[in-house]
């Protein structure tokens, strides 16, 4: 909504824009939320420790950062810094919006942003931000790269969000690697970001909320529902896919040629007005030049790299069959990046799954927002009255031979949870494959051996005597002396994770295609 101010100033919150006689003011985010916070607060004095830790979010600046903003307020609004027209300093207590209203139009308050604070994840300070409101929370999982503050600047990208925030609480995060988030040595596997959802969630005071995940936000949010349905309420995917690259069973992502050349393409001509293009066929030159400037904000060319290696390795098809919570799989028919055969994939594997195919070619969500929201806003407003999933997949590590015992308290102490199988045997959940077989390569010593499989077990009780828990035994048993082995499904999750396999030829037990012998992690 937009508030006028005399003098000819304009303040639109919904555009995230300030006018001056009907022309369009460049203010860089910080400034921007300066001048937002203010405008919010006109009716008293705002002292600079506030603005500090409403637009830094607890972060630590000097009260010069935000005397420069107020600078850069003033000059790019025309407001004389000794009449103070506009913004007034008050001396040794802050500042106040000044500006005499205008005409305001008949509408709701402005959607003012809240800060962006950070939370710590495994030593990361992961950057996140709460907007909306209501009894219902969601987790917005982006694609590739997010910037928090740039995601604001496009009209279109802001109107998703705020629309998404009116369904209920939005809390949104850059994922480690990129935005304004720390940047790793690396860039993490899937497993290890599903870290960053947990901590954003426990410092927003989520207890459950509704994933929402699109593009490459998909997988993570599966792999999370399926390992933590009791912190998942709903699923909702859009654009999504289960895996990256061609096989056999799965025909319709590019082939690891084609995806190489693709990555090659974008990381060295850099021209991401044209990645947009393909993503967003309806985006239009403003669009375009706010996602090449969100995009080199987000990530460098490296990174870039990096995650799209990452994400050619990405294989969530053995995690779809335990997601049990309400899904609901929404997908354009003209979508260049994704198919529709892959929507179909995901909403036939996820047990009750909705599918919801939408005419159109965009597949970033800016593309007429509108229209995915559409879909999704009915799904959310029936799921009151669900109950709590009585299962999750974990990774389940079975030791064996003398000493498991003491391997399988030194794995509970690496974060794992210890439960034993009907005949009392040791067993060792975790949330994903990647930090049991490093767990266990690091504590492997002498004659004793480990056993990695996935399957879904109880999530209370101190007992599990499920498939998985089975066939990791039987891969321990099988497993020579010092030795880490895995079983197929898990070799599919470990992609991007670093841990170096090898085919395990001897084994040959209990249905399983095949076993894999790690020999390493990164």
């Amino acid at each position: 909504m937009v508030l006028q101010f005399d003098g000819g100033l304009e303040f639109d919150a919904d555009l995230y824009e300030v006018r001056r006689d009907g022309t369009s003011v460049p203010l860089e985010p910080q400034a921007f939320d300066v001048l937002a916070y203010l405008v919010a607060h006109r009716d008293r004095v705002v002292a600079k420790e506030e603005l500090m830790d409403a637009v830094w979010g607890g972060r630590f600046v000097s009260e010069t950062a935000v005397s420069t903003r107020i600078k850069q307020i003033r000059r790019a609004i025309g407001d004389d810094g000794h009449s103070q027209r506009i913004i007034r300093t008050v001396h040794g207590r802050g500042y106040r919006f000044v500006a005499a209203p205008g005409a305001l139009e008949s509408s709701p308050a402005p959607s003012l942003r809240s800060p962006i604070r950070y939370t710590v994840s495994d030593g990361l300070h992961i950057a996140y931000q709460v907007t909306g409101g209501g009894d219902l929370d969601l987790v917005l999982v982006s694609g590739f790269v997010s910037h928090l503050e740039l995601d604001w600047a496009d009209p279109r990208h802001a109107h998703f969000l705020d629309r998404l925030g009116s369904f209920g609480r939005l809390i949104r995060f850059d994922k480690r690697g990129t935005g304004m988030s720390d940047r790793p040595i690396g860039l993490p596997d899937l497993e290890t970001r599903m870290h960053d959802v947990l901590a954003v969630m426990d410092a927003a005071g989520s207890r459950q909320a509704v994933l929402v995940g699109y593009s490459e936000g998909g997988p993570m949010s599966i792999l999370f529902a399926a390992a933590h349905p009791e912190r998942v309420s709903a699923l909702v995917l859009y654009g999504c896919y289960a895996k990256r690259t061609w096989a056999e069973d799965y025909p319709w992502a590019q082939t690891p040629e084609e995806r190489s050349t693709y990555t090659d393409k974008l990381v060295t001509e850099w021209d991401w007005e044209a990645d947009l293009r393909m993503r967003c066929p309806s985006a239009d030159p403003p669009m375009q030049r706010w996602w090449a400037q969100r995009m080199r904000a987000a990530a460098t060319p490296t990174t870039v790299r990096a995650l799209l290696d990452m994400n050619s390795l990405v294989d969530v098809r053995d995690a779809l069959s335990a997601v049990r919570v309400p899904t609901l799989v929404v997908h354009r028919d003209g979508d260049a990046l994704t198919r529709t055969e892959e929507a179909a994939y995901l909403a036939e594997r996820i047990q009750g799954a909705e599918l919801v195919l939408l005419p159109g070619d965009d597949h970033f969500v800016s593309g007429n927002p509108d229209q995915i929201l559409d879909a999704i806003e009915p799904f959310l407003a029936d799921l009151a009255g669900r109950g709590d999933p009585e299962l999750s997949l974990a990774a389940i590590a079975v030791p064996a031979g003398p000493g498991a015992a003491g391997l399988a308290d030194g794995l509970a102490s690496a974060g794992g949870r210890l439960r034993t199988d009907p005949g009392g045997r040791s067993v060792v959940l975790f949330d994903g494959p990647a930090t049991a077989v490093r767990a266990g390569l690091a504590q492997l010593s002498g004659a004793v051996r480990l056993g990695v499989a996935i399957g879904e077990v109880p999530r209370h009780g101190d007992q599990v005597a499920e498939t998985g828990v089975r066939l990791a035994s039987d891969l321990a048993d099988q497993a020579p002396p010092g030795a880490v082995w895995v079983s197929s499904a898990v070799r599919d999750l470990l992609a991007g994770s670093g841990v170096v396999l090898e085919v395990a030829p001897e084994y040959g037990g209990n249905g399983s295609p095949a076993a894999y012998r790690a020999v390493g992690a990164s």
